[in-house]
Order: C-alpha cells, then structure tokens, then sequence
C-alpha cells in the first residue's frame, strides 16, 4: 500500500446504520452515536454485530452507525479527517499511518480477529496434504495485500516455496474471483466466508485448510481511533472493549446456529444455514480472539511478515506502544 493513497480521502461507498432501534427518542437521546468505518461488511466481523445485536453496545450507551469503505485506504482517510470515529481495519494501517508524515497518528485500542480469515478451496474433496499445491495454480488476492501475504507465509511454513513452488494468481478483482474459479481458472483458490461456504454448499468447491489457522496467531483486524479521539472520549473507547470482550465471550460458548440467528438481520438476503456454516468453519479455525486485547508478540510478527513479503522495510517497523493504547484491554477482559 503506498502511503499517499492512504491519505487520498475520495468518496465512500456505501453507508448502512444497523443498529438497535432504542424504544423510544427519549431512550435514543442517551446513547452516544459513534461513526463506525469497515473496511466491509463481512461475516468475519460476527462478533462486531453479535454485540450489538445483544445490546452490548447499548449497555455502554452507545449507538454504533456504520459505514462501508470498500478498502483500507479510505477507511483510514475517513478516520484520519476526522469524519468518522473508529475504524476496523488491519494494524497495518496503524503502521502505516505512524511511520508517514502525517500529524495524526491513530493507536489501536480493541483487538477483534487472530488471524487471516480466508480458506484455501480445492475442486475435489481428496485428502489433503499441502505438498499437493508443488506446481500447482492459486487463484489469490493482489500481491503486497494483507491476505496474499498470510498465504505466502503458509506455504513457507509447510515447506513451499511461494516464488518457485506454486504459481500464484492475483490479479483478478475481488467480485470476479469467484466467477474465474467456477469458469476453470486455478487448481485452487483462496476465499473469505460466507464464499467458501456458498461453494461447498453449491458443491462447486471443497475447504481443505485455514490460512489463519496454518499461519497461526497474528491480528489480522483491530479498532483504532486518532490519539485525539480517544484522548477526549476515553469513555467510548471503554465502553467499545467491554462490549466486544463480551461477544468475544459469547462467541466461543454459544453454537453457531444461535450465532447466525442474531447475525441474519445484519445480512439480509443470506440463509440462516450459510450463515451457521460460515461461523461454525471461522470459530472452529480460531479466528477470533477470547478478549480484545493485542499483545506485543502479535504486531512484531506481522511487522516480520510484512517485512518477508517486501512491503515494509526493517527501518521502517514501528513499536507496539506507537501503535497500541492498552489502557482499555481490562475493560474486555474475562
């Protein structure tokens, strides 16, 4: 990601509010809203909207409005403008934004997934070992993106090289991927749910392994906000992790058919049986965390990763403290 386009502020494209209906405008005039930015909306973020649709966030007199960005770069342009609150997004745009020039510096506050969320599909359901990839085609996402990354480091810790081993596929767009799989493209191909899960329910592909789960634990998506919003609203930043530690809790206890009930509102359109897969494959890969908090160890391997895969210098790797408040973990904690 060059660091100019982080900062290049364009128009978003989407904007969606989500959240609970207070039961009456009395009610409603005592939560704090607070400008949310995704960078989508993705069933990867489940526990996001399984506190909200628990009215954990109204518990802490918050009203989440949320906003779409379609990419990282404009989640962390809104943010950085100050037109929106908190972002979830990767700590690499943290990274990012404190190794710039730019005077606004943001720290993560909430930690919410452990690792990458995408799996690897084959076209058959033969057992799986990972020296099956050896020549094989990938269709994957843009090289330097977070994702291509994880799958590279994968490959690297099951003994493959990802230059010369397997051919890697990266330049198809995102809505494409699917449609380019299907038409024969690639022996296999790397998706996020709820995709993995519509094409092994459509029998068009089969899940042979988490990328998260092969690379292990390295956050994968947190929530930041400027140094100046968290100075001046400490009680959201608080209020925020509390209700995000009790998802998290709710999470790993409940089954995934109580998970989907409460998150088909947030995906209208989507059947409660995708859903219940996409959160049975993602919370049986552990790639959500047991609380909010992200620790020192986690940002150093992804610095090491991004430094492996070419898109940051070792000069340019940040400490923890620059990027990292842990002043609001306690409040997440069990």
């Amino acid at each position: 990601m060059k660091l100019k386009q982080l900062f290049a502020l364009g128009l978003l494209a989407t904007s969606t509010s989500i959240g609970l209906v207070a039961p009456n405008a009395a009610k409603a005039q005592e939560l704090k809203k607070v400008a949310l930015i995704e960078t989508v909306h993705h069933i990867f973020f489940s526990p996001l909207y399984i506190a909200d649709g628990l009215g954990y966030f109204k518990d802490q007199g918050i009203r989440v409005e949320y906003t779409a960005s379609q990419g990282g770069d404009k989640a962390m342009a809104a943010l950085l403008s100050g037109e929106m609150d908190i972002a979830l997004v990767g700590p690499e745009a943290a990274i990012y934004v404190q190794g710039s020039q730019s005077p606004t510096k943001v720290k993560m506050f909430c930690g919410l997934t452990t690792s990458d969320g995408t799996f690897l599909v084959s076209r058959d359901d033969k057992p799986f070992d990972w020296k099956d990839l050896m020549g094989k085609t990938i269709l994957t996402f843009r090289r330097g993106t977070t994702p291509a990354l994880f799958l590279d480091e994968a490959l690297r810790q099951h003994g493959l090289d990802p230059a010369k081993d397997v051919n890697l596929v990266g330049n198809i767009g995102i809505p494409a991927r699917i449609g380019a799989f299907l038409s024969g493209q690639g022996d296999y191909a790397t998706f996020f749910e709820l995709d993995a899960s519509k094409l092994e329910k459509e029998k068009k592909g089969v899940v042979v392994a988490s990328i998260g789960k092969a690379v292990g634990p390295i956050d994968y998506t947190a929530f930041m906000a400027t140094d100046a919003y968290l100075a001046k609203n400490p009680e959201v930043a608080r209020g925020w992790t509390k209700a995000i530690g009790r998802a998290l809790e709710w999470m790993a206890v409940s089954t995934p058919a109580e998970a989907a009930k409460l998150l088909a509102p947030f995906f209208p359109g989507v059947s409660l049986d995708l859903i219940e897969s996409a959160v049975d494959r993602q919370r049986m890969s552990g790639l959500w965390k047991r609380t909010p908090e992200i620790r020192p160890e986690a940002v150093e391997a992804l610095q090491k990763l991004q430094v492996t895969g070419g898109v940051l210098k070792e000069s340019q790797k940040v400490s923890y403290d620059s990027v990292v408040t842990r002043q609001f973990f306690d409040a997440g904690a069990k």
